[in-house]
């Protein structure tokens, strides 16, 4: 199906960077904005399925999906095929004036699957960030409040919106006060560390309700299920649930990001599905158009009741974006979101075994192809992503100390065994391996096995 699948992955067969990498990082540095945040010298040329091969002909397995992007791996021929389709009928014509089946058949799906047996309304914008964007101005609307809460560690975007409710990293915000106002950030119920109570909702009633929110002003609750950049951790089950009660009994939304966790990487459609909730907002990106720019407000009906002209995009909701999240959901709900479940089983089963060998692996955890483990410190994670990029894996950090993987849901078993033993060798490279002992990851939750 992919066009390197009879090759052998990874290959390197230059120095990284190459010599037309090095051309290529010669002019970057003279013409793109140094924001950006590269973690090693990589120049993509092409991608199929998992693999990525750069500008001198060196193939990787890829563990990042494009940062949590191509839910259907790279270059997939069904989205290739409505790209190209659409892109040969409508490129452009702007939903927010226009009408154009693309868009309406994919709000219709999109109702249609999302988590709850609510009726669903859908804002189409381009990015995660908008999507969080706009979802607060939405909550605030509808609820004619002006307070939020959010939590340390979530990560919701760069603008200034989503920035403000973000609190995982000092960088996001250094330099750029004053932010968006009346935001409130609470600790996050990781799921590793509320095995028993939930002490989240005290928290919030007996500290930030009775002292510095009051909660009739409170508009919304904005939560991950899974922190993304905060370290993949799953949110406590009883945890989320209890914030289901909490926003009814003060008449608050509950808007879940589902940037990164949703279209499939859990295994499911989105991550709250795990949990039994239905939230009142979900935000949702990344990987809904297998790569194409496109985001989504998924809201109740009823509380998507802001009036013409209040929200709009010119380009969200694209006609060619929309035909490749419409080939995107199919392709995950008749096999991707199956293989998401088994290979991320097979992958946390191979890091716990990886983690009896190797005394710096711990704290294995995630759901399906939404999966971290902690090393020791950031240095010894940069270590092992850099040692392994040259090997031909990519990998990502996030949190503190930890490495992410993420990789495109059409992962193979065979490709997932290849990135443990490139992991393997790159751990005994960079630390001295241990006598074998008792499997990392221990005590299981309940009805939520990997969550740790």
């Amino acid at each position: 199906m992919f066009a390197f699948d009879h090759l052998q992955v990874p290959n390197i067969r230059t120095a990284l960077p190459g010599p037309n990498g090095s051309e290529m990082l010669a002019r970057d540095k003279l013409y793109v904005s140094p924001s950006y945040t590269p973690v090693y010298p990589l120049f993509v040329e092409s991608g199929s399925g998992a693999v990525i091969q750069d500008v001198d002909g060196n193939l990787f397995l890829d563990f990042t999906a494009g940062i949590a992007v191509t839910n259907t791996g790279h270059c997939h021929p069904e989205v290739v095929a409505a790209i190209q389709d659409q892109a040969a009928k409508l490129i452009h014509m702007s939903g927010t004036d226009f009408y154009y089946r693309p868009q309406i058949d994919l709000a219709e799906r999109l109702a249609k699957v999302a988590p709850g047996p609510t009726p669903k309304k859908v804002f189409f914008c381009n990015s995660g960030a908008e999507a969080l964007e706009g979802a607060l101005k939405l909550a605030r609307f509808h609820t004619e409040r002006n307070r939020v809460v959010a939590f340390f560690g979530a990560f919701h975007g760069r603008t200034y919106g989503a920035m403000s409710l973000s609190g995982s990293k000092l960088v996001h915000r250094r330099g750029f006060s004053p932010l968006v106002p009346d935001i409130h950030h609470v600790n996050f119920p990781r799921a590793s560390e509320h095995t028993g109570e939930c002490k989240l909702i005290g928290e919030i009633e007996d500290t930030i309700f009775k002292r510095t929110c009051p909660p009739e002003e409170v508009a919304a609750i904005f939560v991950e299920p899974i922190q993304g950049e905060g370290g993949y951790h799953p949110i406590a089950p009883w945890c989320l649930q209890a914030l289901r009660a909490l926003c009814d009994k003060h008449g608050i939304l509950l808007v879940v990001d589902e940037v990164q966790s949703g279209m499939g990487r859990t295994g499911k459609m989105w991550a709250v599905e795990h949990y039994g909730v239905e939230p009142d907002i979900v935000c949702s990106a990344k990987g809904i158009a297998s790569g194409m720019p496109l985001g989504a407000i998924i809201a109740r009906a009823n509380v998507m009741d802001w009036p013409p002209g209040s929200h709009a995009s010119t380009f969200g909701g694209n006609p060619v974006s929309c035909r490749a999240a419409l080939a995107t959901i199919d392709l995950l709900e008749r096999e991707y979101m199956a293989n998401a479940t088994a290979r991320g089983e097979q992958l946390r089963a191979g890091l716990r075994e990886l983690g009896t060998k190797h005394s710096g692996l711990t704290g294995v955890r995630g759901l399906g192809l939404m999966t971290a483990a902690d090393l020791p410190t950031a240095a010894t994670r940069e270590k092992v992503i850099q040692t392994a990029f040259h090997r031909g894996l990519l990998l990502l950090g996030c949190g503190d100390s930890a490495i992410r993987f993420c990789p495109p849901l059409c992962v193979s078993a065979a490709q997932v065994e290849t990135a443990l033993a490139i992991l393997d060798g790159v751990l005994g490279a960079v630390e001295p391996a241990k006598a074998p002992a008792a499997p990392v990851g221990g005590g299981a939750l309940p009805a939520l096995n990997d969550l740790r």
